[in-house]
C-alpha cells in the first residue's frame, strides 16, 4: 500500500497552521485588547498570562513555512511573491510585538510607547495574516508554476475584510483566554466584553461566507453544486451552536468553556476554508499533487518531521501544564 505523501503533507501543514492560529491567535488577541484597558496593573496581568508561552506559540508558523518549502515548493515560490508586502509587514509586526514584550518590562518613562508598539505590532501581524488568507481565497494567477500577477493583486476589498475578520477572531480568542486565566474585576470586564465581540465575530463570519459564495463561483459550486451540501451543512449549524454556547457559558460564569468554544469556532472556520478550496493548494487550479515536490524529497522530510513534531507538541503541552492556573495582580511578572 503506497502512502499518498502530498495528502499527508497537506494534513501536516494544515495542522501546523491551525495550531498556530489557535495558540498565537490568543496572544496576538491580547495585544488587540490592550487599548480597552488603561490600568497599568491590568495590562501587566494580561501580559503575564502569556509570558511563559508566547515564544513557543510561534514555532508552528515556522513549521508551516518550512513544510511548504520542502513539500510544496511551487506553493512557496508563488504564494510569497504574490504576497510579499503583507508577509513582510507581518514579520515587522511580529518583531515589534516581540521587542515591545521584552523591552516594556525594563522601561519606566517609555513604557507607554512600548505598549503602543505591542498594540500596533499585534494588530499589523493579525491584519496581514488575514489579508494573505483573503488573497489565497480569491485566487492567485499562476502560469507554468510561476506567479504572473501584479505586485498589488493581494490588495482588494475582500482581502482587507478578511484581515479585519482575523483581527476580530484573535481578539475573541484573547478575551476567552483571559476569562480562563484571570479572576476578579479583570475577569468580570472580559466577560462583559466577550458578548459583543462574539456578535461582531459572527457577523464577520457571515459576511465573509456570503462574500465568498457570491464572489467566487468555484467556491459556490463546491458548496451548493457538487451534491455534498448535506455533508457540509453541519459546519454553519455548529457555528451557531458554538456562539449560543459562548453566551450561555458567559452568563453562567464558566471559565474554560468560552475559550474552548472560541477554539471550536476557529476549527469550524478552518474546516470551511478547507471545504472551499480542496484539493487545491492555491485556488483556482493548483492542486496538492501538482504543487508537490518529488516523492523522495517528501519522504526524506517526513522522516525528520515524524521525529521532531512529537517533541514540539510534547514541549508545548508541558509548558501549558507547568504554567497552568490563575494569574493575579502582584504575581511575579515578566522580567
Amino acid at each position: 500500500m503506497q502512502i499518498d505523501l502530498p495528502v499527508v503533507w497537506a494534513a501536516i501543514i494544515g495542522l501546523g497552521v491551525f495550531i498556530y492560529v489557535m495558540l498565537d491567535g490568543f496572544d496576538l488577541g491580547i495585544g488587540l485588547l490592550f487599548p480597552f484597558f488603561e490600568g497599568k496593573g491590568e495590562r501587566q496581568v494580561m501580559l503575564n498570562t502569556i509570558a511563559p508561552v508566547w515564544d513557543g506559540n510561534e514555532t508552528f508558523l515556522v513549521l508551516g513555512g518550512a513544510g511548504l518549502y520542502g513539500a510544496f515548493p511551487v506553493v512557496y515560490s508563488t504564494l510569497l511573491p504574490a504576497n510579499y508586502m503583507p508577509l513582510i509587514l507581518m514579520v515587522v509586526g511580529l518583531i515589534f510585538r516581540g521587542a515591545a514584550f521584552e523591552l516594556r518590562a525594563k522601561a519606566t518613562r517609555t513604557q507607554h510607547a512600548w505598549d503602543l508598539a505591542f498594540i500596533g505590532g499585534s494588530a499589523l501581524a493579525a491584519l496581514c495574516q488575514g489579508i494573505v488568507l483573503g488573497s489565497l481565497l480569491q485566487g492567485i494567477r499562476i502560469v507554468d508554476g510561476r506567479f504572473v500577477g501584479a505586485p498589488f493583486d493581494w490588495l482588494s476589498p475582500f482581502s482587507l475584510f478578511c484581515g479585519i475578520g482575523v483581527l476580530i477572531t484573535y481578539a475573541t480568542l484573547g478575551c476567552g483566554w483571559l476569562i480562563l486565566k484571570t479572576d476578579g474585576e479583570l475577569q468580570r470586564k472580559m466577560r462583559e466584553l466577550m458578548r459583543p465581540i462574539v456578535i461582531v465575530l459572527l457577523g464577520a463570519i457571515a459576511v465573509v461566507s456570503l462574500w465568498t459564495v457570491i464572489g467566487l463561483p468555484a467556491v459556490a459550486h463546491r458548496w451548493f453544486g457538487s451534491g455534498n451540501l448535506g455533508w457540509f451543512l453541519p459546519v454553519p449549524i455548529l457555528v451557531l451552536l458554538c456562539v449560543w454556547g459562548i453566551f450561555r457559558a458567559v452568563r453562567l460564569k464558566h471559565e474554560a468553556t468560552p475559550f474552548l468554544l472560541t477554539l471550536a469556532l476557529c476549527f469550524l472556520g478552518f474546516s470551511g476554508l478547507l471545504i472551499s478550496i480542496w484539493p487545491n493548494m492555491i485556488p483556482p487550479s493548483l492542486t496538492i499533487w501538482e504543487a508537490s515536490s518529488s516523492h523522495s524529497s517528501q519522504l526524506f522530510a517526513l522522516v525528520g518531521t515524524v521525529i521532531v513534531l512529537p517533541i514540539i507538541l510534547v514541549y508545548n503541552a508541558m509548558q501549558y501544564r507547568v504554567f497552568r492556573g490563575k494569574v493575579r495582580e502582584g504575581d511575579a511578572g515578566y522580567h
